[in-house]
């Protein structure tokens, strides 16, 4: 096993063929740390806090130094706490009886300079005098240790659900129910095929619903984080995809309801029902297995339709990118998001040493390996959003849409080029030129 001497030696690893990934320029940074929950590869499970849970043993004394001079529930009320509760994981197997999972709660505070914070992390979801909460107050490689192994077990919901199970596997379940029940010439197999071309090439729903989750409006809303007077200017993801969200809506909506002049013809189109039917319908009776679908699958008007179609245009582009493309710069650095953990995590808030932190990330040769992978993965396909590499739209009033559609992505671009001159870092990630159509590795 590779011993690293020190942090310079970690960094030595990056080489031009590489090139250093954006995470090794952050060490120990509380900001890095926030904004990586806000616009980084899984910044949809953050949301408002409304009260502490019992498990999480958080107290007025504890955070009292972090408030700017408030009361927590001051805080609370003004919206500026916000958290993520990783109960999910809490039992899940790892690779091997060494390898520890948690299944923190991370509380963060949004100072009046508009930046989110960590002020609280428990590590498990049981307090008690050995699951203690780690505070930005604690030694300093102890804080930072306690923000690694969070990061861990992000990461690992990260891989396992945000980009695995709610973009690759729930999207090849619809790609293969729109092969079966819709003909290569039926205008919504027209619509969906650019964005389902190579899911199947690179490829029981659980809690996921297509109308909670899938639904971006609704996802935000029921996190508590819709509104722009919550986290505002700092939601960087939120306020780019909403735009990407709506412009994709108004393109379905447009092209279903010329398709369907009125609710009947859609009702009586045998091929979309039939189609919904198998969606919603459980995997182990041949299905998709998708919750959430408008009136159970059977779509008897226009907008149930476009509820269905918009946020799985969605996932395969916009929501795919957001959990995709920024693996290699998030997760080259093992000290900025932590693939692989060695030890246990901290049971006291005892002094810790930078060899600790040493010990406990990625071996050169897992760091390599690592790194290879998510250069990978984080090459993007050359079609960006609405430019397909064939013309599958023929229908002259289809074109017409298609064309508008692209207007609108392009003055998208210009409102995000626009924001990123007053952000600081820059949000690229989802400008519509950096984002594919489909799923494509």
């Amino acid at each position: 096993m590779t011993v690293w001497h020190d942090v310079d030696d970690v960094k030595a690893v990056y080489t031009p063929i590489f090139g250093k990934p954006q995470g090794a320029d952050k060490f120990n940074d509380d900001l890095a740390f926030g904004r990586q929950r806000l616009a980084s590869l899984n910044s949809s499970l953050i949301s408002l806090c409304t009260t502490i849970p019992e498990k999480f043993g958080v107290t007025e004394e504890l955070i009292k130094p972090f408030l700017e001079g408030m009361t927590m529930s001051k805080a609370i009320e003004e919206n500026k706490l916000f958290i993520i509760d990783l109960e999910i994981l809490e039992g899940c197997p790892a690779k091997t009886e060494t390898h520890v999972i948690t299944c923190p709660f991370a509380l963060f505070y949004f100072n009046n300079d508009h930046q989110l914070k960590p002020i609280a992390i428990q590590l498990f979801q049981q307090k008690g005098p050995d699951n203690p909460v780690f505070l930005p107050s604690d030694p300093p490689y102890t804080w930072l240790l306690a923000k690694m192994w969070y990061n861990l077990a992000d990461a690992t919901y990260h891989q396992a659900l945000t980009h695995l199970n709610f973009t690759h596997l729930m999207m090849e379940g619809i790609c293969v129910a729109t092969n079966r029940q819709l003909s290569p010439s039926h205008p919504m197999f027209i619509l969906l095929h650019p964005h389902f071309k190579y899911i199947m090439a690179v490829n029981a729903m659980d809690f996921w619903s297509l109308e909670d989750y899938g639904t971006l409006p609704a996802d935000l809303k029921r996190r508590g984080v819709l509104e722009q007077s919550v986290l505002t200017d700092a939601y960087q993801m939120r306020d780019d995809a909403l735009l990407l969200y709506d412009a994709i809506k108004n393109y379905v909506q447009k092209y279903v309801t010329h398709y369907y002049e009125n609710d009947s013809s859609l009702q009586e189109d045998n091929e979309i029902q039939d189609w919904g039917a198998e969606i919603v319908m459980s995997v182990d009776d041949g299905g998709a297995g998708v919750k959430g679908v408008k009136n159970g699958g059977r779509f008897e008007t226009t907008d149930h339709l476009v509820m269905t179609l918009t946020p799985i245009i969605y996932a395969c582009s916009v929501g795919h990118a957001v959990a995709n493309y920024q693996q290699y710069e998030e997760y080259g650095d093992p000290f900025n998001y932590p693939f692989i953990m060695h030890g246990v995590p901290p049971k006291e808030k005892g002094e810790v040493s930078i060899e600790t932190i040493l010990q406990s990330i990625a071996t050169k040769d897992e760091l390599l390996k690592l790194m290879a992978i998510t250069k990978l993965l984080s090459e993007k396909d050359k079609q960006k959003l609405g430019d397909f590499e064939e013309l599958t739209f023929t229908d002259p009033p289809a074109i017409q849409i298609l064309e508008e559609f692209q207007q609108n992505l392009r003055d998208i671009g210009k409102t995000i080029d626009e924001r990123n001159k007053l952000r600081e870092p820059a949000y690229d990630w989802l400008h519509p030129r950096t984002i594919p159509n489909s799923i494509s590795i």
